[in-house]
C-alpha cells in the first residue's frame, strides 16, 4: 500500500543560554507535538506505531544537531530526521552567539490502501 501524507505539525524551540542546537531542535519537536492531538491513525484503523513521520529541522548550524535525540522525541511511529539550514541565532549585545532558535515540521504518513484518505 502507498504512504499517504495525512498531517503536518509545526513547532519552534529555543535554547536561550546554552547554545545547544539539539536542545532547541528537540524543543521544537516537543512544541509541534503538544499543539496537536492526532486521531487520524485511529480513524483509519491503523496502529499509531505504524505512522511514518518525516521530521525536518531548521537551524543555523545543522551539523550540530543530534538526529537520534530528535527522533527519540516521537511518542510513537517511525521517524526520519533531516536537518537543514534555517532557524535563527540571535546575538547577544557583545556580538557573541546568544539564543538558538529551531523550527520543526513533522509530516505524518500512513500506509493506506488506494482510495483511502481522499
Amino acid at each position: 500500500m502507498p504512504l499517504k501524507r495525512m498531517v503536518m505539525e509545526l513547532g519552534m524551540g529555543t535554547d536561550i543560554r546554552g547554545q545547544d542546537y539539539t536542545k532547541a531542535a528537540t524543543r521544537a519537536v516537543h512544541n509541534a507535538l503538544r499543539q496537536n492531538s492526532l486521531v487520524v491513525a485511529d480513524a483509519f484503523g491503523v496502529p499509531r506505531e505504524e505512522m511514518v513521520v518525516d521530521i525536518i529541522i531548521g537551524v543555523a548550524e545543522p551539523d550540530k544537531v543530534d538526529k537520534q535525540a530528535v527522533a527519540d522525541m516521537l511518542p510513537y511511529g517511525r521517524g526520519e530526521v533531516r536537518v537543514e539550514r534555517g532557524g535563527m541565532d540571535t546575538p547577544k549585545d557583545d556580538g557573541s552567539r546568544g539564543t538558538i532558535m529551531a523550527n520543526a515540521a513533522l509530516i505524518v504518513y500512513l500506509d493506506l490502501p488506494d482510495g483511502a484518505g481522499q
